[in-house]
């Protein structure tokens, strides 16, 4: 277990519970977000360490936290390489796989084979380290060669422009403001990797953006709005994946990605790392990626 402030160990800080289904009471997002992917992270040896949630935002390149593509003081390791699976799942892990070993050209699927290879890099501001508010958790897998079309059905994530929640809750405030959830993750602390996945999404709900934890960098919204019988939420192996806004003209973009949450089962508030602010935005247009 992790408080605010130590290492960011686990996938999502703070969360501890039993198996269960990925974005917790949501429902299998099926072809809705065909574009949010599974993603393995590996050491030099591809040994898998964790995984996370990413969005394809081009042909190239992968948007998610930067705790899973950068340095684990806990570990004391930084990913070497990822892998990355578009199939909205249930993806069941290769039975000649043996947790802890390296992955050979003889597992054929995952977590060693069958995705997309590419190459982790985390936010230069990301150290490893839970900095409140400004954490940098953003992150990047690219890929030497273009993921083919098909494979995401010709769809990408559009991250949202500078400022746009800043403006969004200064029009409607945050008691009407929601967010959509997609993540592969299971109720489990990396660097377990056992069990199938399946790439849920849920509907969370705008609690903070001008907080002590927040401040103008995270996002912080409930995990379980309506009395805390749902429809949504995150925990573990969601890290990474999308917080997603639908604008006034019906297309979704990409306003935080999953980082943390302050709550030991997972059912309280959570926290995102803003796409809308000058540090997601300036890192990500090295990758030529603007909104």
């Amino acid at each position: 277990m992790r408080k605010v402030g130590l290492v960011l160990g686990v996938l999502l800080l703070l969360c501890s519970a039993p198996a269960a289904s990925a974005v917790q009471y949501g429902e299998p997002d099926g072809d809705r977000h065909p574009y949010v992917g599974l993603a393995v992270f590996y050491d030099k040896d591809w040994v898998p360490l964790w995984r996370c949630t990413g969005s394809l935002l081009s042909p190239t390149v992968l948007l998610t936290a930067g705790h899973c593509t950068g340095f684990d003081p806990e570990l004391n390791v930084s990913p070497a390489h990822a892998q990355v699976w578009f199939d909205p799942g249930p993806i069941p892990v290769d039975p000649n796989w043996t947790p802890g070993t390296p992955c050979t050209k003889k597992i054929k699927g995952y977590p060693c084979g069958g995705g997309f290879k590419g190459t982790p890099q985390a936010h230069p501001g990301w150290t490893g380290y839970l900095t409140i508010p400004n954490t940098h958790d953003v992150g990047v897998v690219t890929f030497k060669s273009r993921i083919p079309e098909d494979a995401t059905k010709g769809k990408y994530g559009r991250v949202a422009p500078l400022g746009y929640l800043d403006n969004l809750a200064t029009r409607r405030g945050t008691r009407s403001v929601e967010f959509t959830v997609v993540g592969y993750g299971l109720q489990l602390v990396k660097p377990v990797l056992e069990g199938e996945r399946t790439r849920f999404m849920g509907t969370v709900s705008l609690v903070n953006l001008s907080s002590a934890l927040t401040d103008g960098y995270n996002i912080q919204y409930s995990n379980s709005p309506g009395e805390g019988v749902g429809p949504g939420g995150t925990c573990f192996g969601d890290s990474g994946g999308p917080v997603l806004h639908r604008t006034d003209s019906g297309d979704e973009v990409i306003v935080g990605v999953n980082s943390f949450v302050l709550n030991a089962n997972c059912k309280g508030s959570a926290f995102a790392y803003r796409t809308d602010i000058p540090d997601s935005l300036s890192f990500l247009a090295g990758f030529r990626i603007t909104p």
